[in-house]
């Protein structure tokens, strides 16, 4: 039972250089859909909203949205420098789809960063997207 009193999370929000790249990214990988008037323009018409403010709907999960700022410093972790700050977490149901999204995410422009898939407690490969920022991917 939700408390009335308790705030409710409504989505979480990406900043981004380039707000249509990252959210189309996103909508690949997780399989999302535009919010109602979000949707990427015809080729060549002008997209006012992809350099502004962005939402991915997500059934049954928190939407995604992407929030255009003018310069962002991708994080360096797991090195020293710029920390993640935040970071989403997806599971998939064994390694070998573990195996698959990895290849899907190299394939839609993520960098791995960090590769724990023969962990036998909990396989897990951390990335950054191509805005910088950094998404897990584990068995779970």
């Amino acid at each position: 039972m939700t408390d009335p009193d308790v705030p409710t999370i409504r989505q979480v929000v990406l900043d981004t250089t380039d707000a249509r790249a990252l959210a189309e990214f996103y909508r690949e990988l997780f399989g999302l859909a535009y919010r109602a008037g979000d949707e990427p323009p015809s080729p060549g018409a002008p997209d006012p909203r992809g350099t502004d403010w962005l939402v991915l709907r997500n059934p049954g999960g928190v939407p995604l949205a992407f929030q255009q700022v003018a310069a962002l410093p991708p994080s360096t972790w797991p090195e020293d420098g710029v920390p993640q700050q935040l970071h989403l977490d997806a599971t998939v149901p064994d390694v070998a789809a573990l195996d698959r999204q990895h290849e899907r995410a190299l394939a839609l422009g993520a960098r791995l960063l960090l590769d724990r898939s023969d962990d036998p407690e909990e396989p897990l490969r951390v990335y950054a997207d191509p805005a910088g920022h950094p998404f897990c991917l584990f068995v779970g």
